[in-house]
């Protein structure tokens, strides 16, 4: 791996190393006299139709030590230092109030740079930060308009209105509010005669979220009618589903991009970064129209993508369009993002488990499988099955040669802007609020997503703390010790992935009843200080079926790949950063061998290790496993990306080998997706 900034690498080495000694179980003191935990969630107004779950208000929860060591090295690379090194959010930023670029890309940096500073309780990135709030904030139009008045889309003040909200959670500051309340007055005023176009009428489901968090502060009726107004304005994302057309990889040629095609409906509604924040669009718009159907629909759309878009890393493909299900195809790193923002969403107002589990592939394959270890370049687009990272054509249907880059903006600077959100907001949603509207009584909460954190929060009045410590997704053991500060009835519910057969629970040592695989566990009880739930997932490897019957191998949530051995040239130096290919060092063509009755039976677990200071390192990788491989010399690269897998099963006569996989994320060139050997017997 590149080290494209020393100093700053090695004082974040540093930082790490002391803040993986500073992760202890807090005493019953824990809520002193000056600490006072969240208020409790904020749920929905009638006539709003309540979700299954609430988000715990931002600042609830707190990731420990491998995962908050994860935000050190964001705050430590691109994500703490990007207005430094790039013009786009630099000084001159139109979001604060200068000249420079004044669409989008400022609130995409906002709307990850205030989670990720306030969770690392960060003086340094929340200075950054209040920068842009306070413009914003002070430099409203008499006419209730946000934002740089060199444009007037309302596609960016979607953005911008995701940060505030964030912000004002987290500080309650009282401008936002009302800020907020005037711009909603002014566009309610305003949509009738200068409707939503391209982009914001494709992604008005994010808006509508921002006018729902607002409603039920405030209760003012003008806008349940705002959000049904962007409603029948929108595209409407479920109906494209219900019918779903887009089955096959989309060319420039079908969108007619040549013909200045890009912003009309067919070539966005095919674009990928748009389908993944369409995913949270069924649940969202629930909460107003009270339909089942409408609630139900992210699982459809996640079906449908799967089907002919799916890939083995969790995402569907994307480069800029659908692609198809070929390992070799892209994704859009907006695309990861934004599809776990929406899960995020979904899954707080579905309560379905099925959500928490394809959240937590994203978030610990594709999401890190995109971005150096140190988070000073990523990349535009990542391919399962990558096997070099160089100025090609092949195989993208709209993108440019240097979209599987690593760098500053490769390709294109919105995902520059945007990935940062990813993993703060993943942090922020580990816990959620059980209990229906109007019912105390049944409040509890919920372990919706697994990793090392704490939570404080008051369920009737009672503050309480959890503590969760784990080395999940590594291992899968999950301790969570409840400290409330009096004895407290509540139900605590965990999620048990669909692949977990076999987990186990126990509370204080005893085991409870044995949970089903693909729901929630439900644990009720009257909760007292330092009871113990140990959860048990087993581990063992399995295999899943892909493109041309290829398999991948995976282990609990993560996905494992061949690292292909990597030689990193540099190919210019980007202000801080650098932008850099990626070749391959050695063979990568294996096809597997596997037991055709027990194929898991063919995986062997060769070393299991706690995560290092660098979580997803190649170097330190926690997990690797072995297989039988045999390489297939038919099948080669073309233009810097693999050919398609061959239809498995497939003949070799090369010499066996046993092959060392890896997590999808630790290995930048690699092989996910394997044609399966045929039986030797």
């Amino acid at each position: 791996m590149p080290d494209s900034n020393p100093i700053t690498r090695r004082r974040f080495l540093r930082e790490t190393s002391l803040a993986s000694l500073a992760c202890s179980l807090p005493s019953r003191s824990f809520f002193g006299q000056t600490a006072t935990p969240p208020d409790p969630a904020v749920k929905d107004r009638a006539p709003l139709h309540p979700g299954a779950f609430y988000s715990l208000p931002l600042g609830s929860i707190q990731p420990t030590r491998w995962l908050r060591r994860q935000l050190q090295i964001q705050a430590s690379g691109l994500s703490g230092h990007l207005d430094e090194t790039w013009p786009d959010v630099g000084p001159n930023s139109g979001w604060l109030g200068g000249t420079g670029e004044s669409w989008e890309r400022g609130p995409y940096y906002l709307d990850g740079l205030i989670p990720l500073a306030w969770l690392l309780d960060d003086a340094r990135l929340k200075a950054k930060a209040q920068k842009y709030i306070d413009w914003i904030l002070t430099h409203q139009a008499a006419n209730g308009m946000i934002g740089p008045a060199s444009n007037d889309d309302w596609w960016p003040r979607i953005v911008a209105l995701k940060a505030l909200t964030q912000y004002q959670e987290f500080t309650g500051d009282p401008r936002v509010i009302p800020l907020m309340d005037r711009y909603f007055r002014y566009q309610f005023s305003q949509l009738p005669t200068r409707p939503l176009r391209d982009w914001g009428k494709f992604r008005w489901q994010d808006e509508v979220v921002s006018v729902v968090w607002l409603y039920n502060r405030t209760g003012s009726p003008y806008l349940i009618d705002l959000a049904r107004l962007l409603h029948q304005q929108g595209y409407d994302w479920v109906a494209q589903y219900a019918d779903f057309q887009f089955k096959q990889k989309i060319t420039a040629e079908y969108i007619k991009l040549n013909e200045g095609g890009g912003l009309k409906d067919l070539a966005l509604s095919t674009h990928g970064v748009n389908n993944g924040q369409a995913i949270k669009t069924g649940p969202v718009w629930s909460l107003v129209s009270g339909s089942p159907s409408d609630r139900n629909a992210s699982a459809t759309m996640i079906a449908e993508l799967d089907r002919y878009h799916g890939l083995s890393n969790g995402m569907f493909s994307c480069d800029e369009h659908l692609s198809g299900r070929d390992p070799s195809q892209g994704s859009e790193l907006c695309t990861v993002v934004e599809y776990m923002y929406s899960l995020e969403r979904a899954l707080a107002i579905t309560g379905d488990p099925a959500l928490g589990d394809r959240l937590e592939k994203l978030a610990f394959n594709a999401l890190p499988g995109t971005i150096t270890d140190d988070m000073w370049a990523h990349q535009y687009n990542q391919e399962p099955n990558q096997v070099e990272c160089s100025l090609h054509h092949k195989p993208w249907v709209s993108d440019g040669p240097e979209s599987n880059l690593f760098g500053l903006e490769p390709n294109f600077g919105c995902c520059t802007a945007n990935f940062h959100q990813g993993w703060p907001k993943f942090a922020a949603s580990l816990f959620l609020l059980s209990g229906n509207q109007g019912s105390n009584q049944q409040d509890g909460l919920v372990a919706a997503c697994y990793a090392p954190c704490e939570v404080s929060t008051i369920l009737r009045g009672t503050p309480i703390h959890i503590a969760e410590e784990t080395n999940y997704p590594f291992a899968g053991k999950v301790n969570i010790t409840i400290n409330p500060d009096s004895p407290i009835a509540f139900p605590l519910q965990v999620r048990i992935p669909a692949w977990a057969a076999g987990a186990t629970i126990a509370v204080n040592g005893k085991l409870e009843p044995k949970p089903q695989p693909g729901s929630f566990g439900v644990i009720t009880r009257t909760w007292k200080f330092g009871d113990r739930v140990a959860i048990s997932f087993p581990m063992q490897p399995r295999v899943s079926r892909w493109f041309n019957d290829s398999v991948a191998i995976e282990r609990g949530p993560l996905v494992f790949s061949y690292g292909i051995g990597e030689s990193w040239v540099k190919l210019r130096d980007r202000g801080m950063t650098a932008d850099w290919q990626v070749f391959p060092a050695t063979q990568w063509n294996y096809a597997v061998e596997l037991d055709p009755q027990n194929p898991s039976r063919s995986i062997a677990v060769v070393s299991e290790s706690d995560p290092g200071a660098i979580p997803f390192a190649r170097k330190t990788a926690p997990i690797q496993l072995r297989i039988k491989a045999r390489k297939t010399p038919t099948w080669l690269a073309d233009d810097g990306a693999a050919n398609p897998l061959p239809q498995s099963p497939i003949d070799s006569t090369e010499a066996e080998e046993e092959i060392t996989l890896i997590p999808y994320a630790t290995a930048k060139l690699r092989i996910t997706a394997f044609p399966v050997l045929k039986s030797q017997s």
